[in-house]
């Protein structure tokens, strides 16, 4: 069985102030830093098998102290990276709404329709999930895999691999440093965390009590991929 623990970066300044970060390449805030630290401190003793990140900072900086911990090289992945959010990079919410306010009003009735000169979320979506499976084959054994990746990505990410349209993804709620853990047994999917941030106030993990034994197709997940 493999098992994805899938980690929302630290603290930065623009997930602080709730500006669309996207490609800028921010570092980790202090409050950033000390989230990685408490991660390291709750997750050091999970026999790691191998630590994935994004290319960028926020990423990298996140992981580097488990992985110090753990003896454990940080590899990158470029298809991990956030969401470009085009013309709105940088900006806040309600930046966006000024300068643009038809496709604001669009993009906040349908997200899919993504930012302007940005990516299209089915897009992101799908160079995540090829990453993921791309895990799963250089891992046949299973593990215990740490993935370090951004919100808008994790949140399309978990979509698909609930069997979720990807439009939803603004209605998954993932605070910074927040981990999901995901088992992945043959073609069945279950999640076991969802979201977690326990461990910044030195907590246990809480288990999700989701329906139908937690259990998803992750065959759906890969059709969806390709479609």
């Amino acid at each position: 069985m493999l098992s994805l623990y899938l980690l929302r970066h630290g603290e930065t300044a623009f997930s602080h102030h709730n500006r669309f970060c996207g490609r800028i390449d921010a570092p980790l805030t202090a409050e950033g830093r000390a989230m990685a630290a408490a991660f390291a401190d709750a997750y050091a003793a999970v026999p790691w098998a191998a630590i994935v990140t994004s290319t960028r900072t926020r990423t990298i900086d996140t992981a580097t102290p488990i992985a110090a911990r753990v003896g454990l090289e940080v590899k990158q992945d470029l298809r991990l990276d956030e969401m470009s959010y085009g013309d709105w990079q940088g900006l806040s919410k309600a930046e966006a709404a000024a300068r643009h306010p038809d496709h604001f009003a669009r993009w906040l009735e349908d997200p899919s329709v993504g930012p302007p000169n940005g990516e299209r979320p089915a897009d992101v979506a799908a160079r995540a999930l090829a990453a993921i499976e791309d895990l799963r084959a250089r891992h046949p054994d299973g593990g215990n895999v740490l993935v370090v990746s951004h919100k808008a990505v994790l949140r399309m990410l978990f979509c698909r691999l609930v069997g979720l349209e990807v439009r939803h993804y603004r209605g998954v709620d993932w605070p910074v440093s927040g981990v999901t853990r995901i088992d992945i047994d043959g073609d069945a999917l279950s999640l076991r965390t969802f979201a977690d941030v326990s461990h910044l106030s030195g907590g246990q993990p809480e288990p999700v009590e989701a329906p139908m034994g937690n259990a998803f197709p992750l065959a759906d997940a890969s059709l969806a991929m390709t479609g």
